[in-house]
């Protein structure tokens, strides 16, 4: 059963040298812009900014799902083969169960644009009541993942991996939430489809 709660996310950025204040971080601000565009659902975030060491990660997953009640983490960064890229070893770690889908909708989505998407690791797990979804480090990246990809006139050629969330938080117990349209629709049985909250 779902819940009637609100929508709490957590955002996590994964990154040695952004943690240091060496440079800028740009994971979390993409993901606020890219959730506060899309969601039509109200939400509020919790944040973290984290260097990329496996206990850490894992450590912050944990506290956001099972101690600050997040229903959907999403993470960017440390999704690649280098030594240091742990993000899916740690998500992994702290997962009850794994949904390949997402990892495999989230490569195809990168193969549009270059080979080297064959190396990206990210992984979609369940813990508890929440989704946790590891996401790329780019800002475009991390958009394009979410929403897909359009042509001109703004039909999906690829479809993005937030069109299957707000329906798999359905079947968690999560809340119900409901996206804009015109950025990413969300996709549900006609069982499970509630009247839209406004016309709006």
């Amino acid at each position: 059963m779902m819940s009637d709660k609100a929508l709490k996310i957590g955002l996590v950025s994964i990154s040695d040298r952004a943690s240091q204040g060496i440079y800028e971080d740009r994971g979390l601000p993409a993901l606020r812009d890219w959730l506060s565009a899309a969601l039509a659902t109200p939400f509020s975030t919790v944040e973290r900014l984290i260097p990329d060491q496996r206990p850490e990660i894992e450590a912050t997953l944990m506290h956001l799902v099972d101690d600050l009640a997040c229903d959907l983490v999403l993470t960017t960064g440390g999704t690649g083969p280098a030594p240091r890229d742990v993000t899916p070893e740690a998500t992994l770690a702290v997962a009850d169960r794994e949904i390949p889908g997402f990892g495999e909708q989230m490569r195809q989505i990168g193969l549009r644009f270059v080979p080297t998407a064959l190396l990206s690791r990210q992984v979609g797990v369940i813990r508890g009541q929440a989704l946790i979804l590891n996401l790329p480090g780019q800002p475009k990246s991390i958009r394009e993942t979410l929403e897909g990809l359009k042509d001109e006139n703004g039909t999906v050629i690829v479809p993005g991996i937030f069109a299957a969330v707000p329906y798999c938080l359905d079947l968690i117990g999560a809340p119900y939430i409901e996206t804009h349209r015109d950025v990413v629709a969300a996709f549900r049985p006609k069982s499970a489809q509630r009247p839209p909250a406004d016309a709006s």
